[in-house]
């Protein structure tokens, strides 16, 4: 059996700047402080991504202004190009993994082509969004695709779009059902999937509930479609995430802002720094203890057998010449000898010395 692949900690800062660069950069420095392998933020242009109709979620109404609309709030939220320039290079600087979510053509566009990114993380609200996995796939990026929200066909469906957008890329093959169908057949569309697709198993409410997190979702996940499987964590506290390695999961996402009582959508579901440095420890120390799943006395265990493990010693006085028995032949902790095991070979046996009573038997 092989080692276990180190589990990516994505730092999700999402929003939780408040439109703030100073606060983004803070959250940089954060993050990296923690240990984690990146620090995850949003793209998006607020009219690309809400209408003017578009209505607030109710955990998001509990923490914002409830006459404000959802469109309005994403205004105050959206980082400028100027701002995620300033962010890619602190970034750079502290030596952590830069991330983002595009929510729109114009912000994919910006990560892809003047941010340079081949590396997207696409969120669960936009797996039935078709046309827009299939310009994601077009672009050539990896992809973490998160899975909130929705059915295992759903899934497949928008497997079947990124498996057409790699397979085909620009070129002029008309996107139809049946089209996306037969790029998802295919073996070399399926193989770009795997070099290239990630899933995150999540449940889309913040904080969300322990009874709806349902982590055996992540073996479906990895049955069905034979790619590799991470959590998303929205619950409150790092328990969940923790216990999602042990599991399997090969990346760890998790909402963390620099203040939980601060307004806004999602810093009262999130983690603050201390927890986040928390989580990434407890991953790692989680991750090295799966250890390659061959049962073998450990270095140091092998050090304590002789001391834990009883051996076979004379239960009384035993000389030369006389025949091992039950009455003279126990078992003891010694420090060495014949091993249990080898009680019944011992039986019948004739002493070839004197023992005295706790002397190991040997033969």
């Amino acid at each position: 059996m092989k080692a276990v692949t180190p589990v990516l900690v994505i730092a999700e800062a999402g929003v939780n700047h408040n439109g703030s660069l100073e606060r983004a950069l803070s959250m940089i420095d954060a993050a990296a402080a923690s240990g984690a392998d990146f620090v995850k933020f949003q793209s998006f242009r607020a009219t690309e991504l809400a209408s003017s109709r578009a209505p607030k979620a109710a955990y998001q109404l509990a923490h914002t202004d409830a006459a404000q609309s959802q469109l309005d709030m994403l205004r105050q939220l959206q980082l400028s190009e100027a701002d995620h320039q300033a962010l890619w290079a602190h970034a750079a600087r502290r030596r952590i993994g830069m991330l983002s979510t595009p929510f729109d053509l114009p912000s994919l566009q910006l990560l892809t082509q003047r941010l340079g990114m081949s590396l997207l993380k696409v969120p669960s609200g936009e797996i039935t969004n078709g046309p827009f996995l299939l310009e994601i796939a077009r672009s050539g990026c990896e992809i973490i695709l998160s899975t909130g929200m929705s059915s295992l066909a759903e899934v497949e469906a928008a497997l079947a779009v990124l498996a057409f957008g790699y397979l085909h890329g620009g070129a002029p093959v008309e996107p139809r059902s049946e089209a996306f169908a037969d790029a998802y057949a295919s073996a070399a569309a399926r193989d770009a999937l795997a070099r290239k697709v990630r899933l995150l198993h999540c449940t889309t409410e913040y904080p969300a509930p322990v009874s709806e997190v349902n982590l055996l979702a992540m073996d479906t996940l990895a049955a069905a479609f034979a790619l590799p499987v991470g959590l998303s964590d929205h619950t409150a506290g790092i328990h969940l995430a923790v216990a999602a390695v042990a599991r399997g999961a090969c990346i760890i996402e998790k909402h963390f802002t620099l203040d939980r009582t601060l307004p806004g959508p999602d810093h009262a579901a999130s983690i603050e720094p201390h927890e986040l440095g928390l989580l990434v420890r407890h991953i790692r120390d989680v991750t090295t203890a799966l250890g390659d799943g061959i049962k073998h006395p450990t270095g140091s265990e092998s050090k304590n057998r002789a001391v834990a493990r009883k051996y076979l010693v004379a239960s009384r006085k035993i000389p030369a010449g006389e025949t091992f028995c039950r009455e003279n032949v126990g078992c003891k902790r010694s420090g060495g000898g014949l091993s249990p095991m080898e009680y019944w070979s011992v039986l019948g046996r004739v002493a070839a010395r004197d023992f005295e009573p706790d002397d190991p038997i040997t033969l």
